[in-house]
């Protein structure tokens, strides 16, 4: 069950994330492209009301920030690469991809991947 006050996509690239911060009591939608530097997105996601959740597509650009965001005590979900959207919803762009993350980890629809150990 969702009970962070703000949930956070992040759309993680190589080179690149896109972070979308939704506070769930304003509804206020703060988006930013930041850099795959873990210091700037932990930086990013505690500049947000806390507490903060955290979701991004799975892959193995994020598996490294997913084990440093649990290390810091930073609740983070990794979501399938291939996620629900609605029928007219037919163009995927990194840019809309946060925000949806974003929600839908705010209505707990996003079943967990498991972020593999490096054992």
């Amino acid at each position: 069950m969702f009970t962070e006050r703000t949930s956070i996509g992040l759309d993680v690239h190589a080179r690149s994330v896109v972070a979308a911060a939704l506070d769930t009591h304003t509804g206020e939608l703060v988006q930013r492209k930041l850099t795959p530097d873990f210091t700037d997105i932990t930086t990013f996601i505690h500049r947000q009301h806390g507490p903060a959740s955290v979701v991004y597509g799975a892959g193995p650009t994020g598996f490294g920030l997913a084990r440093h965001l649990t290390d810091a005590g930073i609740r983070c979900v990794a979501a399938p690469s291939k996620l629900q959207r609605s029928a007219g919803d037919r163009v995927k762009t990194d840019k809309d991809d946060a925000p949806h993350l974003a929600k839908l980890l705010r209505l707990d629809e996003v079943t967990p991947v498991t972020v593999p150990s490096l054992v």
